[in-house]
């Protein structure tokens, strides 16, 4: 657990514009730019990568560690290609602060949800992350080739669902029951990820109105 709220710490502290830009603000001309940029968005955006740990533990409460991360999957990849073709999801910042909120409360609590409330969930906050990842790569400079396309999807699902299902199962190795301490403490962590991020979004609206 030590460790855990080690890596924690360290990814409050980044800044966001590691969050999006994996190759370093290059543009992605080939599939495996594509695969690098879709690995690397997730990993190092800590409310994405937070949100995919705590579905990942949700999941593997339900009895179907492998299968119920499939409907964030699924949904993140629908939420990217409809970005991509300018179908953008309402209030995407704030969507994304009540998945960590919502999700890492559900394990906090220590009850385990049945599968298909679990898979609405999953899928439902799924579009929103998915439209942010498709934000991060719509505007590059003349598009994106089918090629960088595909291997943007790729990366995004395939690490994302390695992440869920590391998480899930390492969480359940040390905590045999949703109830758990060790599985609430994660839950702790996403939930205290999420106000953190909240009050980030809203520090410039509270600023402003002090100041005005």
């Amino acid at each position: 657990m030590k460790k855990l709220l080690t890596i924690a710490a360290l990814g409050l502290s980044a800044t966001p514009a590691l969050a999006h830009h994996p190759l370093n603000g290059m543009p992605m001309e080939t599939f495996a730019h594509g695969m690098m940029s879709g690995v690397g968005h997730p990993v190092l955006g800590f409310d994405h990568l937070f949100f995919v740990a705590a579905m990942g533990i949700a999941a593997a409460f339900t009895g179907q560690a492998l299968r119920a991360p499939l409907a964030y999957i699924a949904a993140m990849l629908v939420g990217v290609a409809l970005m991509t073709a300018g179908v953008a999801m309402p209030a995407q910042e704030i969507m994304i602060v009540l998945s960590l909120l919502v999700v890492g409360g559900v394990v906090l609590s220590g009850r385990a949800l049945t599968l298909t409330p679990a898979l609405v969930l999953f899928a439902g906050f799924g579009l929103f992350h998915g439209s942010a990842f498709g934000a991060s790569v719509a505007g590059q400079e003349g598009g994106l080739s089918a090629a960088v396309f595909a291997g943007y999807l790729l990366g995004l699902a395939a690490i994302q669902y390695a992440v869920a299902i590391a998480a899930g199962f390492a969480v359940r190795a040390a905590a045999p029951a949703a109830s758990a301490v060790n599985a609430r403490l994660a839950g702790a962590m996403v939930v205290g990820a999420g106000l953190f991020l909240g009050l980030e979004i809203l520090e410039g609206p509270i600023v402003t109105a002090i100041a005005g």
